[in-house]
């Protein structure tokens, strides 16, 4: 355990904390000849222990006062889970039904569903260290890489802010492969990908994400929400002409994350049920052993010393209450 002061300076202050050594506080009471008192341990033991009462709530004072704290500490843990990575499409149409409508109350949208369902996911997985990301016009940094349940349930409740036009899933996936760039990273790393549309990916960024994919040794698993009477991932059109990037940019996503040579699994999902299998099947793939440092923040002390001092400061009171009057 490593201890630190915010105002070290008031230290200095501990001297005062001496004082009732000095001066025990309570009246003397005069008699004619101490020979004729008897021997009292008790009463010598009492007020030894007022003195140290005193002592001590003193320095729990200025021990309060200087801001006590444990500084940010890190612990060994090993379990069997993965490092995931929760990569959410935010574009409007998450906001629509699988039934490509507004919700109406009967129905819920794809983005509360996804919601609902991720974290119910993230419970079920208490080894894992998770992190999100989110993409729209522009990639959204949400939460790096944690364990820390709590955080990530509010992490996910935050995506729930109104959505943007646009998909730009290129600078989505280059955002989310970066969580993975940290050292000593161990156990298996993993994007999910929560979409319902595709856009496509200029030469460059195929490029660029090649290499990270195969860099970092992603694992990459896409659960596509698909909208009724949208076209699918797996069917080819039926005309030849239409099979392009601009008119199907999901089939074209998805041969894409075939062809990057990394374990890669789609499912297409048309309703809640569909996506809550899915979700259990990756549940159920990936228990690689983990082994990883969980961060603990700083922890503020200063409350206990005030609490401490505040019980033996009552007690010292109440002591001199007790005090015999003559």
């Amino acid at each position: 355990m490593s201890l630190a002061f915010t105002t070290p300076w008031l230290l200095a202050g501990l001297g005062l904390a001496l004082l009732p050594l000095t001066n025990p506080g309570i009246r003397p009471t005069p008699y004619a000849w101490l020979e004729i008192l008897p021997a009292d341990p008790l009463s010598g033991l009492i007020a030894a222990a007022l003195r140290l009462c005193a002592v001590l709530a003193l320095t729990a004072l200025i021990l309060g006062l200087a801001g006590l704290h444990r500084t940010e500490q890190s612990r060994e843990r090993i379990g069997h889970g993965a490092n995931i990575v929760l990569l959410l499409d935010r574009s409007n149409s998450m906001d629509n039904t699988f039934a490509g409508k507004a919700p109406d109350g009967s129905e819920e949208s794809k983005a509360t569903a996804a919601r609902r369902l991720l974290s119910d996911f993230s419970q079920q997985r208490p080894h894992d260290l998770f992190g999100i990301a989110a993409y729209s016009t522009a990639p959204l940094f949400v939460l790096p890489l944690t364990a820390n349940k709590p955080a990530l349930q509010a992490a996910i409740n935050a995506t729930a802010t109104p959505a943007l036009a646009y998909t730009h899933v290129s600078k989505g996936l280059a955002m989310a492969l970066d969580f993975f760039a940290q050292p000593n990273l161990t156990g298996s790393r993993i994007v999910l990908l929560v979409s319902d549309g595709a856009a496509a990916i200029d030469p460059d960024s195929e490029l660029r994400l090649r290499q990270y994919f195969k860099q970092q040794q992603i694992r990459l698993y896409w659960l596509f929400l698909r909208t009724a009477n949208s076209p699918g991932i797996f069917d080819p059109p039926q005309e030849t002409r239409d099979d392009n990037a601009q008119a199907m940019p999901e089939r074209h996503l998805h041969l894409f994350f075939s062809s990057l040579g990394i374990p890669y699994q789609a499912y297409q999902a048309e309703n809640p049920d569909a996506m809550r299998q899915a979700i259990a099947d990756i549940n159920h793939l990936e228990h690689a052993p983990l082994h990883y440092r969980e961060r603990i923040p700083q922890q503020d002390l200063s409350g206990l010393c005030y609490l401490w001092a505040t019980g033996l400061l009552a007690l010292l009171l109440t002591a001199k209450f007790c005090e015999a009057q003559r």
